[in-house]
């Protein structure tokens, strides 16, 4: 059975001015598409999380720059782009018990859909939980197509 997951790359980095820069100028550098980007702080630490185009590939690169990267395993929930989509979403997981443990969004280009990815505690229990209430979430390959 296909898990329909996407992966985000969460990169380690002191909290210093530039860090971003470094991390855009390594996938830039190997053409990797950046889809969506957070950046969490505290005080002298700082994580980027990073959906890209090629998880794996962008992964290596910035491996091999030097830099401390985790992979790891999200869902990227198709919402459409209105009031209450979210919502519907966040009262599903309120009433399903499901932690979220870190999450973002991002609207789709020329469409009327957003993508909404979240970093959860059960990853399958939550994936096939949202397929049963009719949410679609997209693999790596279908948010590069969309």
């Amino acid at each position: 059975e296909k898990h329909m997951v996407a992966y985000q790359l969460s990169i380690f980095a002191e909290n210093k001015p530039g860090k971003l820069a470094r991390v855009t100028g390594v996938l830039a550098k190997e053409k990797i598409n950046i889809r969506a980007t957070t950046i969490a702080t505290a005080d002298t630490f700082g994580v980027i999380n990073l959906i890209v185009d090629d998880p794996r590939r962008a992964e290596k690169a910035l491996s091999d720059a030097g830099m401390t990267v985790h992979l790891r395993e999200v869902l990227a929930v198709l919402i459409s782009d209105q009031p209450g989509a979210l919502d519907s979403l966040t009262q599903l997981f309120q009433k399903e018990g499901v932690n979220v443990n870190n999450a973002y969004g991002f609207v789709l280009e020329g469409s009327k859909k957003a993508v909404f990815v979240v970093d959860v505690d059960q990853i399958r229990k939550t994936e096939k939980l949202l397929e049963h209430e009719g949410f679609k979430t997209l693999d790596t390959q279908s948010l590069s197509s969309v």
